[in-house]
Parts: C-alpha cells; structure tokens; sequence
C-alpha cells in the first residue's frame, strides 16, 4: 500500500511474487515505481503482464490497476492477487486438504514426468508429476469460483516451478536433474496482500482493451523478439515458453507435438503474436515496431511507460521515432544490471550509455492529444542523475 513519508511516496512495502520468468521485471520494480511516482494518476494498465509482477507492484502502490495478458497463466496470477476476496484460512484449508492427496498416474505423468535415471529428458520427476495430477484432478471436483479456484492455482504453479528441472521455460529441458526437481511437490499460500485500489483483470488482445478504455498511465513491455537474426522464429513465440502452465490452468488434456511435448495450439503459424514478427514489411521496417507504434498511437492514456530490453528486436532509434511521433518524451531512464545504476536524465538526442550489455530502458512519455499528433524534436535538455535503488528478491 502506498504510503507518504516527508511527503515522498514510500515504495519499501511492495514485495512481488511470481514464477520463473524470461521477460521477469523484478529486478526493475524500483525503478517503474519511482519514475512514475510524481504523476497525478490513478488508473494504470498493464497491457503484458506476464507473470504480473508489476501489476502486483502497482496495486500494492495504491493504484487502481489493469492487468492484461493473452496467457491464461498470467491471468489466473492476477486474479490471485489483484482479486482475491476470502480469508486466508479459508484458501489454507483447502492447499493443506491438496497436499495431503496421494499421488497417481494421469495425463501429466505420461507426458511430463521422468524417472530418476533420466531415460528421456522430463521437467518433472515422475513423484511429482503423480502429485500434480491428483491436485489437478481434485480442483476441477472442487467447483470453487473462478477467484478462488485461481488463488488455488497460483498456490500449484508457483509449486510446480519449485522443483521443476528447467532453465525457466519448456522449450527445452535439462540433460541432468535439477537439485530442486528431487524436493517434493508442496503447494503453500501465496502471500495475498490487501490493496486499497478497484483492479480489473483482462485475457484479451491488447488492442481490444485499449479499444474501448482509456487510462491515466499505461506500462507496456510487448516481447519485441530477439534481434538475432538466425534464432528461428520459433524460439521467440511467447505461448510455447510455457505452455506446460496453460495446460495446468485449462486441464484440457490437449493433443502435443516435439519432443518437449508442446500443445498443438503453440505451433508457430497458430500461436504467433505479431509483436514478435520476425519479418519486414515491403518500406523495410519490422512488422513488430509497426505494431508498436500503432499501439502506442492508439491507447487513450495521459501517460506512456514503455519498457525496452538491450538485445531486442527493436533498436533504439526506432524507439525513439515512434515516441516522438504522439507525445513529448519527459524522461529516459537506463539500468544497468551490473551495476545496479539507474540513469535518469530528460530527452536528447544522445543515448545515455552506446554499451547496451545488460541494459534495461524505461521512456516515460506524455501524449499528444490525436488532433495535435506530429513530430517533436529532440531539443530538450536535461540533467543527468546517478541513483542507486534496492533491487527487490521476493
């Protein structure tokens, strides 16, 4: 919850839970947190939020939050912790009734579980895989509500990536076992805290959400793709990277494919995002940039914070192009993993730093309204500051 401390916004309380995560913003909550900290704004939306860090982030912040992602994992997260509405002994009763089942062999088994002696490659040890399968089977009898039954879910989720033997994803799985993978399945209560803002959670293409609403700030970090020009598509397609937790979400058994035993719905020419297009249209532009700039166009919101990883598809120039085109550009902030350094500094048209090695960049912008839509040059000038911030673990 947000808290005023000399008349500055108190961020210490926000603490994050989630499941391994490739495109995971943990590491830069501090940093969206306080760029944003002096805006006049209430309602934020998460357009991509993934493991839905940063929505929990913001609604323990006091913001009235929407969180929206296509996956159905990261929706039943954000149900969890935006929406939960029972207490906590109620959720307990239910997780220590799950753990109790004993175990037995079902569709994850089959698919997802390996013996110890590793005679296929599996993400789970087969004890495990028999323990998902009876708390999977027993949820479905359970007829809980749909916040409920996600609450439960997470519980599962965040489990099951306890003693996984991968290295975050499954599109691929460790040669050998994980240490982690010999522990026991064990699902605990999420920690589910109180927030004072009205959250809504959405599952839906994020053009439809900014169709018909409109917003005071809106956070998108779209997977841009990586920038390597032989990685095939394929490994870049956001749905395949998890597909074993929209299995574990939906229970719908589906039909797979590949030796990691993807779902037939995560095929490349099923699944593809277009803001993880590979390709250039015929001006020589990334279709995926051409996405971002109409969101960006698009989406009624006062406020546009944009994440942007080094190593991505898109380049910086390009970036910076597609801001200038709807707004005026009020901050730029760079971080630097290793050094765990945030530069801030207002518009120029010089990069803060041409090594882009574990680089994070977050470009705060203020919309134009659409009838004044036009480019702005870059004459700003502004000062460069060094923070330091606390880099959150839990």
């Amino acid at each position: 919850m947000q808290k005023t401390l000399f008349n500055e916004k108190d961020f210490s309380d926000v603490k994050t839970q989630g499941i391994k995560y490739a495109g995971s913003k943990l590491k830069i909550i501090p940093y969206i947190l306080e760029s944003i900290k002096d805006l006049e704004i209430k309602t934020i939306l998460d357009g991509f939020s993934g493991s839905t860090r940063v929505s929990q982030a913001f609604a323990q912040a006091g913001y009235n939050v929407v969180s929206n992602d296509i996956s159905h994992w990261s929706e039943v997260c954000a149900k969890c912790f935006l929406l939960h509405n029972k207490d906590k002994k109620y959720y307990q009763d239910i997780i220590n009734d799950l753990n109790y089942l004993k175990g037995h062999d079902g569709w994850f088994t089959t698919h997802y579980g390996g013996n110890e002696v590793m005679d296929e490659k599996r993400p789970f040890q087969i004890k495990n895989t028999r323990k998902l399968d009876a708390i999977r089977d027993r949820i479905e009898e359970l007829k809980l509500n749909d916040i409920d039954k996600s609450v439960i879910l997470t519980s599962l989720l965040f489990a099951l990536d306890a003693v996984d033997s991968t290295l975050g994803h499954f599109v691929s799985y460790l040669s050998e076992w994980s240490n982690r993978s010999y522990n026991n399945l064990f699902l605990k209560l999420p920690e589910l805290k109180e927030t004072i803002g009205n959250h809504k959670v959405f599952r839906k293409d994020i053009f439809k959400v900014i169709e018909n609403n409109s917003f005071d700030l809106a956070y998108f970090d779209p997977p841009y793709g990586s920038n390597n020009e032989k990685m095939p598509p394929s490994r870049v397609r956001y749905s395949s990277y998890y597909h074993i937790w929209t299995s574990v979400i939906k229970h719908d058994k589906p039909a797979l494919f590949g030796k990691v035993n993807r779902r037939e719905d995560t095929r490349d020419l099923v699944s593809a995002s277009i803001f993880e297009e590979f390709r250039k249209n015929n001006d020589g532009n990334f279709i995926a940039m051409e996405a971002i700039r109409t969101l960006i166009k698009n989406t009624k919101a006062k406020y546009i914070l944009l994440s942007y990883s080094s190593g991505g598809r898109a380049t910086k120039k390009e970036l910076e192009t597609i801001l200038n085109e709807t707004g005026k550009i009020l901050k730029i902030i760079e971080i630097d993993y290793k050094k765990n350094i945030m530069a801030s500094m207002c518009w120029t048209n010089e990069w803060l730093n041409s090594n882009d090695a574990h680089k994070e960049y977050l470009f705060l912008m203020e919309k134009l309204p659409q009838s004044n839509v036009f480019f702005i040059e870059s004459t700003l000038q502004g000062e460069f500051i060094n923070k330091a911030l606390p880099i959150l673990t839990s």
